[in-house]
C-alpha cells in the first residue's frame, strides 16, 4: 500500500488483471493512474457551481440565453446556495446539477483533474488553497462567481 496518496485515495489490486489501481473512498471512483497530490504542484480535482452575471465574459448558459443579473445579484444567489449546502438542505452536486451556469452541471459540477495553468488564475489559486473535501467562499473569475469544492 502506498502512503503518499492524496487524502481519500487507497491503492488496490485488480482481482481480474492483478494490476494496481486507485480507489477514492469518498467518491467511490476508481482509476488506473495514480492520483496526484496538489501540494506538490500536481493536479487537483474540483467541482464548482458557477453563477454568471452581465459582466461575465460569456453572459449566457445552458440555463439562460442572455444573463442580465448584476455581479451583486450573482453573489447573493451564490450565498443562498452556500447556506443550503451548509444547512444540508441540498448537496453541492444537487445544486450544481440544477443551478450552475456551467456545462459541468450535468456532472454535478465536476471539472475532473486539472493542473497549474489550466484554469483561470483566481479559480486555480482558490482550488489549490483548499483541502480535499473543503468548500470555498465566493470566487470571482472572468466567467462569473463560483463556489468550489475540492474533491481530489
Amino acid at each position: 500500500m502506498s502512503d503518499n496518496l492524496s487524502e481519500g485515495w487507497i491503492e488496490k489490486t485488480s482481482k481480474s488483471t492483478g494490476k494496481t489501481y486507485y480507489f477514492n473512498t469518498r467518491t467511490k471512483e476508481s482509476q488506473w493512474e495514480k492520483p496526484c497530490d496538489g501540494e506538490d504542484g500536481g493536479k487537483v480535482r474540483a467541482s464548482h457551481l458557477l453563477v454568471k452575471h452581465n459582466e461575465s465574459r460569456r453572459p449566457s448558459s445552458w440555463r439562460q440565453d442572455k444573463i442580465t443579473r448584476s455581479k451583486d445579484e450573482a453573489l447573493e444567489i451564490l450565498q443562498e446556495y452556500m447556506k443550503q449546502i451548509k444547512s444540508e438542505e441540498k448537496t453541492f452536486s444537487e445544486l450544481a446539477e440544477t443551478e450552475s451556469d456551467c456545462s459541468s452541471a450535468k456532472r454535478g459540477g465536476d471539472l475532473g483533474w486539472f493542473g497549474p495553468g489550466q484554469m483561470q488564475k483566481p479559480f486555480e489559486d482558490a482550488t489549490y488553497a483548499l483541502s480535499v473535501g473543503e468548500m470555498s467562499g465566493p470566487v470571482y473569475s472572468d466567467s462569473g462567481v463560483h463556489i468550489i469544492l475540492r474533491t481530489g
